[in-house]
């Protein structure tokens, strides 16, 4: 194991990669760009970590020695539901993916992976666990409080619907950033969505409807084939 990397102020990461060059590589890729990372490279020693440790982000692997990866994505959730956990796996199959995500997991990334995909998936989890903190979100003229559900535009109160509401506050957190349908899916909706459902552009139109009524213009864009973006001040 290696010894804990601790830097003030930094997002924490635990990497559980059994693959010894795969784990260093990561750790040396994310100590580069200042997180401070642990790693070890069996699920017995994991779960050991997980509980005397307090990390933001798990990078775990399922084909582990000692306990398996999701037996330790299941006992980390019996006790800590905050903690964000992407999955590296080489299973590449749906059912795999679902069961993980359905496990508690927050995102799956099939092996093998590029290390800039790898990145760019830390920097979206940790940024929505950072951020998640805020009561209230804003962007421009938008408000969405995160505690009373209540969303206004231009000092206006907006009346939306609970799916309405949470595609709201998901912009809003990721806001300056394409979110693909297939990302809202994973986070707004339930397993019972496909990525060809209407359902998703029915609610987007309605949402954005109400706050192009209120603002006077529409402040999602939508970027073919990005996504939907939040933007402040699209005229």
């Amino acid at each position: 194991m290696l010894l804990p990397h601790n830097r003030p102020g930094n997002q924490r990461i635990l990497v559980v990669e059994d693959e010894k060059v795969l784990c260093e590589t990561i750790v040396r890729s994310l100590r580069r760009l200042d997180y401070s990372v642990d790693s070890c490279y069996d699920g017995n020693e994991a779960i050991e970590l997980l509980c005397i440790e307090s990390y933001d982000l798990v990078l775990l692997d399922l084909n582990l020695p000692g306990t398996d990866g999701m037996t330790v994505l299941r006992k980390l959730r019996q006790t800590d539901r905050d903690t964000k956990v992407l999955i590296l796996s080489a299973r590449s199959e749906v059912a795999d993916k679902v069961d993980g995500l359905d496990s508690g997991a927050n995102d799956y990334l099939s092996k093998p992976f590029h290390l800039e995909e790898l990145e760019a998936r830390i920097r979206s989890l940790t940024r929505r666990q950072f951020t998640q903190n805020d009561v209230v979100l804003t962007c421009g003229d938008i408000s969405f409080d995160t505690k009373s559900r209540i969303a206004s535009a231009a000092g206006l109160k907006l009346t939306l619907t609970r799916k309405e509401s949470a595609i709201l506050e998901y912009l809003l957190l990721n806001r300056g950033r394409p979110v693909s349908q297939e990302e809202l899916i994973d986070h707004v909706w339930d397993n019972s969505v496909d990525n060809f459902s209407n359902s998703i552009r029915v609610h987007i139109s309605a949402l954005r409807k109400k706050l192009r009524a209120a603002l006077g213009y529409d402040p999602i864009r939508n970027r073919i084939g990005e996504g939907y973006v939040m933007e402040d001040n699209i005229l």
